[in-house]
Order: structure tokens, then C-alpha cells, then sequence
């Protein structure tokens, strides 16, 4: 069973396309804060912003190195979401096999 509030961070998190491109970003390997802000046209207290929420929904990690903080994506929340999305896969696979069903006795009964 899914706990709701950790989806609910998840779900929270992706839902604005700034940060679902972060986590694209962050996919392809780790960045530094400079480098995932800079193809954003948005002031950097409006990234780190963002990067708080991602990192509340568990989504991102921040190591720092030095003087410059190294952020990685941690994908596993977003397992999270990808269950509850498939909880009603069934629902659409039903739903559509009786379309299919339709359609078939729709086309012999064309032919005959």
C-alpha cells in the first residue's frame, strides 16, 4: 500500500515544469547549483526555491565540495508515483480491451 503523504510531496514536486526539468537535467549526472540554475530564466533565490522542494519530496541530494554544492537526483521517489500510476493501469487495460472487442465484432459484422 502507498503512503500518501511522501506521493503527495512527489506528485507536489513534479507538478511545475521548472522542476521536472531539473530532474531531467539531474538525470543525465549530478550539477552544481550555478550550472542547473543557469538555462532557467528565473532569479537564483527562485532555484534554490525549487531545489527546497525537490529536495522535501526526496527527490534530490546536495553534497557540498569545497565552496560549490553538487546536486544529484535520487529517482527512487519517483517510484512513488510510477505505483500509484499503475494501480490503474487495470482499469485502462480493461477499459480498453472492451474497446478492442468492439471494434473487432464491429468489423465481422461489417463483412458478414
Amino acid at each position: 500500500m502507498i503512503v500518501m503523504e511522501p506521493l503527495t510531496d512527489v506528485l507536489s514536486a513534479i507538478s511545475h515544469p521548472t522542476r521536472r526539468a531539473m530532474i531531467r537535467r539531474l538525470a543525465n549526472g549530478p550539477a552544481g547549483f550555478l550550472e542547473l540554475a543557469e538555462p532557467f530564466d528565473v532569479a537564483l533565490n527562485a532555484v534554490t526555491k525549487h531545489l527546497k522542494l525537490l529536495e522535501r519530496a526526496g527527490l534530490i541530494a546536495r553534497e557540498k565540495r569545497g565552496r560549490e554544492v553538487v546536486i544529484s537526483l535520487r529517482p527512487e521517489g519517483l517510484r512513488l508515483v510510477a505505483d500509484w500510476v499503475h494501480e490503474y493501469e487495470r482499469f485502462w487495460t480493461e477499459r480498453l480491451d472492451v474497446f478492442e472487442g468492439y471494434f473487432k465484432q464491429n468489423k465481422r459484422s461489417r463483412t458478414t
